[in-house]
């Protein structure tokens, strides 16, 4: 479970602050599987990293699993996998392997253990053949499917993904979706930010729309259909971003 509370965020630009965050609140069931939606910019990014402690908000409260993001961050941390777009955090001097085992190591994970996941991600996600190999000479996808396995190692019961398939090859997307529903099955809670409305709709319980820091939808994906009408949530989703905050279940 994840309780989102009257949380705003912001940013100091020189002399002037910029509000990134405005009174966000939210709730997130155990084993659900949520889609952040939201413009470039609207702020999608700073309250996943917010969820995560890597940002403090300005105010309000965020508890995950029933503890607090800001007293008790490293409680947090240990129950989360974290995926932040393009920042794999990955070590380019070391192997795909042996970053993997860093991490594991860091998370403090059993050598039996780390051997088994790694064997585990490497055959998921088709990394194999160059396991061995140093990350500094991956192709864009490879390096992201090392990030994705990384966010997994230590089989987290909460997972943030920020735009996840970014880089991602049809065959690896796939993958990576199949990933989400087993996930899900295993009663993995997930909040993922999508730029691919096919992709929210296929693995989504429900939806989390954000503008200009404020959320303008939350609730099942069935519900805003009957609301607005409409299956198109390409459409949906502009004419949310239009209209601004006029629904939040």
């Amino acid at each position: 479970m994840i309780i989102i509370q009257e949380v705003s965020k912001q940013f100091k630009d020189r002399k002037t602050y910029v509000t990134a965050l405005k009174h966000i609140s939210f709730d997130v069931k155990k084993g659900e599987v949520v889609g952040l939606l939201g413009e470039n910019g609207a702020g999608k990014t700073t309250l996943l990293r917010s969820i995560a402690t890597l940002i403090t908000p300005s105010s309000g409260s965020i508890s995950v699993d029933g503890y607090d993001s800001i007293k008790q961050a490293s409680e947090v941390k240990k129950r989360i996998g974290v995926l932040f777009g393009g920042e794999t955090g990955l070590y380019d001097r070391l192997t795909a392997k042996e970053n993997l085992e860093y991490f594991a190591v860091l998370y403090g994970m059993s050598r039996h253990e780390k051997k088994v996941r790694i064997e585990e991600l490497a055959v998921m996600f088709g990394m194999k053949d160059y396991l061995n190999r140093k990350v500094g000479a991956f192709s864009k996808g490879m390096r992201q499917k090392v990030a994705i396995s990384r966010a997994l190692i230590h089989n987290p019961g909460i997972i943030l993904f920020d735009e996840p398939t970014t880089g991602l090859d049809i065959t690896s997307s796939n993958i990576f979706r199949q990933l989400i529903h087993e996930l899900k099955a295993k009663g993995k809670t997930i909040i993922f930010s999508s730029h691919i409305m096919e992709e929210v709709q296929m693995l989504c319980d429900s939806v989390v729309m954000v503008h200009k820091g404020e959320v303008v939808y939350k609730g099942d994906l069935e519900g805003l259909y009957h609301e607005e009408a409409s299956r198109d949530l390409n459409y949906i989703f502009m004419s949310k971003l239009v209209r601004g905050k006029s629904h939040v279940s």
